[in-house]
């Protein structure tokens, strides 16, 4: 007999039928009714047994978190909190859980905790449904760009650049760690490790994703990237997935059109097709809620917050603009801001950005034009000679959720950039060529998957919007 996931059964409902599933048990009441989830769906399936026609051995042997198949008919539910039921044939056993060590029992656990036992926490409700969220999330990225004569490609995960320029990287090498070779000057000599120079993780593949537009058009990378920076707070992560397409011949305000659509898509696309997991996530947060103090709730439940995004015109505005307002802005004055805004130049806050979102325009943002001093040397420089084509998209309850720009492609101007700042021009030899070779204006943005996550979940800490989070002094699993 074919297996049917629990979904499939839900949505056809085929009363009378003999049908087959497989799953891990949540509950199993009066050794007579067992509650099973196959994670295909939130909903358990409860299958009902008459144990006097079952060896006592057997039942015994069903505990929570053992995993099953059942055999059975699909019948209405004569019992009260389901509609349908499957009236047990036959059990088999495919492994037992130790019911005292199995440390997922059917009831309330803290987020501290699951994340202690990762490997397990995806049989709880809540991970269930961020993660097939975050799954659903994953095809509407790429089905949006397959849609929008995007092409997919694969950026280096090991690198010898920095797009950043940060330094904050993880050192990939095969050299001795306790006595790498040394060079005459006493320092590392890397010229002796297996790629011959000094190589890192990823923190980026825009530089690269830059080279395939200016012979493809339009391309994306969807992957891995690493970042070394020593933060424990509830927005970072180690280790996190970039979506970050480039498109040569598109202009700040193309770059800006492309990120609003294509965030208002994926998240359309997640109301569209999750709204079961949707649903529990906002009661989950509305319980939450309610045990925060009055001052700290958020003014939008999740859907809401969701449609906040989805039905509204992003403004747009410029660093300048918001600087003035921030300045002028009540909490500025009354000293509210954790970090006050005093002069033009300031590097903007969460703080900063959510308040222009959720109290000054009501709206999403898209800040542009920020100055150059505190963006990337590969950004556009203006004719005003201090700013940037610089933008970032901020959202409500999460401030920045993608960052991007019009890419310097005059020649002249990128190599003053890269001298101004002690950059190697060397290192970016190939990056270089790119305006050597028939430059073009292009445009780029990237959006971290985990915050994408995070803020259509509604989780609070970005360590649960990843299967296995890697954080300082954590890699655990």
């Amino acid at each position: 007999m074919i297996s049917h996931s629990i979904k499939s059964l839900l949505e056809k409902q085929p009363i009378g039928d003999s049908v087959q599933i497989n799953g891990w048990v949540r509950a199993f009441r009066s050794n007579r009714f067992i509650a099973l989830n196959d994670g295909s769906t939130l909903h358990n399936l409860q299958c009902v047994i008459d144990f006097e026609n079952f060896d006592e051995s057997l039942l015994k042997k069903i505990t929570v978190g053992s995993a099953l198949k059942v055999s059975g008919t699909f019948a209405e539910s004569l019992g009260k909190g389901q509609s349908v039921e499957i009236q047990v044939n036959d059990i088999f056993v495919h492994g037992t859980a130790d019911a005292e060590a199995y440390p997922i029992q059917p009831k309330k656990h803290s987020l501290e905790f699951l994340r202690e036992k990762a490997h397990l926490r995806i049989r709880t409700n809540t991970f269930s449904a961020v993660m097939r969220i975050r799954s659903a999330l994953s095809f509407a990225i790429h089905d949006y760009f397959q849609k929008n004569g995007f092409f997919y490609m694969h950026t280096p995960i090991i690198t010898g650049s920095d797009a950043e320029g940060a330094g904050e990287m993880f050192r990939v090498s095969t050299l001795n760690a306790k006595k790498p070779p040394l060079d005459d000057r006493g320092a590392v000599n890397y010229q002796e490790d297996f790629f011959g120079k000094e190589t890192n993780l990823t923190v980026s593949g825009q530089l690269e994703a830059e080279t395939y537009a200016m012979g493809l058009g339009k391309v994306y990378t969807f992957g891995p990237t690493f970042r070394a920076e020593n933060s424990n707070t509830s927005r970072h992560l180690a280790e996190f997935w970039m979506i970050e397409p480039e498109m040569a011949f598109y202009e700040l305000d193309d770059n800006m059109d492309l990120a609003e659509d294509f965030i208002k898509y994926t998240i359309r696309y997640v109301m569209d097709h999750c709204h079961e997991d949707l649903n529990f996530l906002e009661k989950r947060l509305l319980d939450e809620e309610k045990t925060k103090p009055q001052n700290e709730r958020s003014d939008m439940a999740l859907i809401e917050k969701l449609r906040f995004v989805t039905d509204n015109d992003f403004k747009r505005i410029t660093y300048t603009e918001a600087i003035d307002i921030l300045r002028n802005s009540k909490p500025n004055k009354k000293k509210k801001f954790k970090f006050p805004i005093n002069e033009w130049g300031a590097d903007l806050q969460s703080e900063h950005e959510r308040f222009l979102v959720e109290k000054h325009f009501k709206c999403p943002v898209i800040l542009f034009d920020y100055p150059a001093k505190i963006k990337a040397f590969y950004m556009r420089l203006n004719e005003d000679g201090k700013t940037v084509r610089a933008m970032d998209v901020l959202f409500p309850g999460i401030g920045e959720i993608a960052g991007g720009s019009q890419r310097e492609e005059r020649l002249d101007v990128l190599l003053e950039k890269i001298k101004e700042l002690e950059i190697d021009e060397k290192e970016l030899w190939w990056y270089l060529d790119l305006r050597r070779f028939g430059t073009a204006v292009h445009s780029g943005f990237g959006l971290g998957l985990e915050r994408l996550v995070l803020f259509v979940t509604g989780m609070g800490n970005i360590r649960d919007a990843i299967p296995y989070p890697r954080t300082p002094q954590n890699a655990e699993f």
